[in-house]
C-alpha cells in the first residue's frame, strides 16, 4: 500500500510508491546516525521521480559546522556557516551530487524555530535533493515554493 498525503493549506498530494535509489550516508561525526534511513531514500526517490528524473549515485555527507564553513568558504567563496551545501553533478535526467549537511547547524535551526531535530534534518535533507532537480531559492517566489514542497515531503515521511 502506498503512502499517501496532501500537504494541510495546499493543493499538492504526493503518494509514495516508488522504487529507492542509491543514496548513501556518511557520517563525519561521532556519535550520530540517521535510524529513518529508509524513509528518507524513499521520500528522496518521490522527488527525483516527481521531477521527471531518474536517480544517479548521491552521497549525503552529515558533518559538524566547520567542515561545512570550510567548504563554503573554499568552493563557494562565502565566510559564514550554513545548514547545507549541495554540488550538483547530474547528467541531463539523471540526478546525481554531494549534499553536506552541518549537523550542528540544524540542530540550532531546529531549536530556534521550536521543531524536533529529526524534521528539521529531514527537511534540510529534502532541500538538498530539491536543488539537484533544478529548484532554486533566490528569490521570495522560489523560496515560497521550495518551502511548500519541502512541507509537502516532510509530511510525507511521517505518512504511514
Amino acid at each position: 500500500m502506498p503512502l499517501s498525503t496532501t500537504v494541510p493549506g495546499t493543493k499538492l498530494k504526493c503518494d509514495l510508491n516508488t522504487e529507492e535509489l542509491p543514496v548513501s550516508f556518511h557520517y563525519d561525526i561521532e556519535k550520530f546516525r540517521l535510524r529513518d534511513g529508509k524513509v528518507i531514500r524513499k521520500v528522496i526517490s518521490r522527488i527525483i521521480s516527481d521531477a521527471g528524473a531518474r536517480g544517479g549515485k548521491a552521497d549525503v555527507i552529515l558533518t559538524n559546522d566547520q567542515k561545512v564553513y570550510e567548504i563554503n568558504s573554499e568552493f563557494l567563496g562565502h565566510d559564514y556557516f550554513t545548514d547545507i551545501i549541495t554540488f550538483n553533478y547530474n547528467k541531463g535526467k539523471i540526478i546525481s551530487g554531494e549534499i553536506y549537511i552541518s549537523v550542528d547547524r540544524v540542530k540550532d535551526n531546529a531549536e530556534k524555530f521550536s521543531v524536533p531535530f529529526k524534521s528539521e534534518i529531514r527537511r534540510v535533507i529534502f532541500h538538498g535533493f530539491l536543488h539537484l532537480c533544478g529548484y532554486d531559492d533566490s528569490t521570495a517566489e522560489q523560496k515560497g515554493k521550495m518551502s511548500e514542497m519541502e512541507e509537502m515531503y516532510l509530511a510525507l515521511s511521517y505518512a504511514e
